[in-house]
């Protein structure tokens, strides 16, 4: 049973309940002090959900951010009943006793979310060029050290036949990337209506996404793109990056 507090219930879902994504705000808001708008449980695990969520929770290709709820540390997921991101505490640990309304700091894992942030960023950047090959994305995901973005091409292209032209289709790729870091193209992400979001870099390159992502392309580092492959029919471009130190 999930409990709220001035918001309906039917069969433990709740109604009413409004959260605010901080997450998708600014990437770089790593504290909020906010309240707890329900508490319910989640598979017999106890969570917390806050107004005000600065934790983004794993999707989209993108995984959890790290954070904590009163100084207890937690792990962000999405309650299937609610819809809200929800809080439940990492492994070892155990929610503080909290209620409904009470007033909770929370706090992300900096580090983390710049991670996360920066591969995301470089995984549309990667989109981008080889949009420009003429090839459209087919999968993505950017957790750290299995990063990759994987393309349909529209019809065969001899380059991807043998290692020299797969190198040289890479090369084509490492140099788009390369000009737009150098160039610090901004990343804006805007809501353009019916709940799509949208995310810009530049005039180079729009999607829809729900992630986070780096103010602007020359906060990146260490974009590393390894020789692609091709299998399954499909063009798999692995790649690293990495958040500028300040």
């Amino acid at each position: 049973m999930v409990r709220s507090s001035g918001t309906s219930e039917t069969s433990g879902t709740l109604k009413e309940a409004v959260q605010v994504a901080a997450y998708l705000d600014d990437t770089y808001l790593d504290r909020a002090d906010t309240r707890v708008i329900a508490l319910g449980e989640l598979d017999g695990v106890p969570w917390a959900a806050v107004e005000r969520c600065l934790f983004h929770p794993q999707g989209g290709g993108q995984p959890a951010d790290r954070g904590r709820l009163e100084g207890v540390a937690v792990a962000p997921v999405r309650d299937r009943e609610s819809g809200l991101v929800v809080a439940v505490a990492a492994e070892g640990a155990a929610l503080p006793d909290l209620t409904v309304g009470q007033e909770v700091r929370t706090r992300i894992d900096v580090r983390t979310r710049l991670t996360h942030a920066a591969l995301h960023t470089a995984g549309h950047l990667v989109e981008a060029a080889g949009r420009l090959q003429g090839w459209r994305m087919a999968a993505s995901n950017h957790f750290p050290g299995q990063a990759r973005i994987e393309f349909l091409t529209p019809e065969h292209d001899p380059r991807l036949a043998d290692p020299e032209g797969r190198e040289a289709a890479t090369a084509a790729l490492r140099e788009t990337v390369a000009a737009a870091v150098a160039a610090d193209l901004p990343v804006l992400a805007r809501d353009e209506g019916e709940g799509r979001r949208m995310v810009h870099l530049g005039t180079l390159h729009c999607a829809p996404c729900g992630g986070t992502h780096v103010r602007s392309l020359g906060e990146l580092t260490d974009v590393v793109l390894p020789t692609l492959k091709v299998k399954k029919g499909r063009v798999r471009v692995s790649y690293g990056a990495a958040h500028r130190s300040h």
